[in-house]
């Protein structure tokens, strides 16, 4: 069997030192012992140990001082601190320094080489070792200077590995790092590059919408970055304290194309379920003028009917929800929503007189224009009032709320209907979801997925706060200056 990696062991003479080096070396790992911090630092400048495990007293030295003081000259080695007594104190002293694992009897060899190993796995997983690399290695350019060479090589080692695209910015946007993914998706020379603002490098509209945009919003939010030959990649920012900014970017052109196949596919069945529908209506219209009908058949017209209105509903939804997606939505005007508000109540009335539903509403009076299509605004408002109206109890009470807040406008839809289960509520927004408690009402699943494509379209944001039993608040928020999607 092959020797494993080096494990170094800082501990003072003992039958714990020896316990631990037995262990390790039976599953073959190979052992170092430092007898002190002059024979410790001498090792560790003349050997790459995977993993330094430290005593809480080595020495005459407090072991996590020691610790503290290595992890600026050694900041990708992985530490485990041993100590004879756990205690809170000193568990929070080593999650400070950054440090996941510790050992404390009693001992078994299957407990050292387990949390060993545990440790090992850890610092090499690529997302974690990537984040400890770059916040301790990369804290600005000049420190990045000093730097020793053998762990620039390590680090660099690790990000070239990626094959997403990865690239470290300092605050004031100078690339600190690329990996050849990224220089081969920009045409970028790594050298000629690493030092310069990334505008001067860079000349790609969507990379520089995407930097100059606030990364104080959602830390998960991610942009699309098209190219000229057709692929399209989504980006993500992440701030690094102290530092800068990570951008990371994965090719998503075969999801977009398959997006693009399968929205074809609905759009194109769609349209040729139109004329046998139409047909359809058409015959069931005659059958009532073609002689007198008697009380079943009338009822099974009925039915009929009802059926092909909800198939020709669901298909025009289909066809809505198609058009907004692939970007052909792109009509724009300044439009007062609080006038397509109160339209959309006029046409909801007979719905809330139905249910005795109780409707307030609190519009500003010094409400903005919004550059958007008011005919996906109308839609837009039909579909979350109308929820709210169909999921509220009946004599139940539903709250809309339309303010001007900053360069945007903000509208709240509440009401008191069964709540949304929490585990429901990722999903709402997907086609043809339904909450599991909405069983026993009608509707295709699509209403939200178009209000989501609208909102998106509008560059826009929703969400839903939600509790079972007591109701749900819809929440969009839309740009007033925003532009059609290209």
């Amino acid at each position: 069997m092959p020797k494993r990696d080096l494990i170094l062991l800082a501990l003072d003479e003992s039958h714990v030192l020896k316990l631990m080096e037995r262990a390790l070396r039976a599953v073959n790992y190979e052992t170092a012992i430092a007898g002190d911090t002059k024979s410790l630092s001498r090792i560790l400048q003349e050997s790459s140990p995977a993993l330094l495990l430290v005593g809480e007293q080595f020495s005459g030295h407090d072991g996590l001082d020691i610790v503290a003081e290595l992890l600026e000259r050694f900041p990708t080695l992985p530490f485990l601190i041993y100590t004879e007594k756990v205690r809170p104190e000193l568990v929070s002293k080593i999650f400070k320094l950054g440090i996941t694992g510790y050992l404390a009897p009693p001992l078994r060899t299957d407990d050292i080489v387990g949390t060993v190993e545990g440790m090992l796995k850890h610092a090499y997983r690529v997302g974690d070792w990537l984040r400890r690399e770059v916040n301790r290695t990369t804290t600005s350019l000049k420190k990045r200077a000093k730097i020793s060479e053998n762990e620039r090589s390590r680090l660099e080692t690790i990000i070239n590995s990626i094959h997403d695209n990865v690239m470290i910015l300092d605050k004031d946007n100078h690339i600190i790092l690329l990996n050849p993914a990224m220089c081969r998706s920009f045409g970028l020379n790594e050298k000629t590059s690493i030092g310069k603002v990334v505008s001067e490098v860079i000349d790609h509209p969507d990379l520089h919408a995407m930097l100059a945009g606030s990364r104080d919003n959602d830390p998960l939010h991610h942009y699309e970055i098209s190219f000229p030959d057709g692929k399209v990649g989504s980006a993500q920012i992440t701030d690094i304290p102290e530092i800068g900014y990570a951008v990371t970017m994965r090719d998503i052109t075969y999801l977009k194309e398959g997006d693009r196949i399968r929205t074809e596919v609905v759009h194109t069945v769609s349209h040729d379920l139109r004329s046998p529908l139409t047909s359809v209506v058409g015959y069931t219209e005659l059958i009532s003028r073609a002689g007198s009908l008697n009380d079943d058949q009338r009822e099974f017209l009925k039915r009929i009917q009802e059926g092909v209105e909800h198939i020709t509903t669901l298909i025009d939804d289909l066809l809505d929800l198609g058009s907004i997606e692939a970007g052909l939505d792109t009509r724009r005007e300044w439009v007062k929503m609080d006038g397509i508000l109160r339209y959309s109540m006029e046409m909801l009335q007979g719905q809330i007189k139905s249910k005795h539903i109780k409707v307030e509403t609190d519009i500003s009076e010094t409400l903005p224009s919004v550059r958007a299509n008011p005919v996906r605004l109308r839609q837009l408002l039909d579909n979350v009032i109308g929820n709210a109206i169909k999921y509220s109890n009946s004599k139940g009470e539903v709250k809309i709320s339309l303010q001007a807040e900053d360069d945007q406008v903000i509208l709240q839809v509440t009401d008191n209907g069964p709540g949304i289960p929490a585990q429901d509520q990722a999903h709402i927004f997907d086609k043809f979801y339904r909450g599991k408690n909405m069983d026993k009402q009608e509707g295709s699943g699509l209403g939200l997925a178009i209000v989501k494509s609208i909102v998106d379209a509008h560059q826009g944001r929703i969400w839903v706060e939600s509790i079972v039993g007591q109701g749900s608040s819809f929440f969009i928020v839309l740009p007033i200056n925003s532009h059609p999607t290209k």
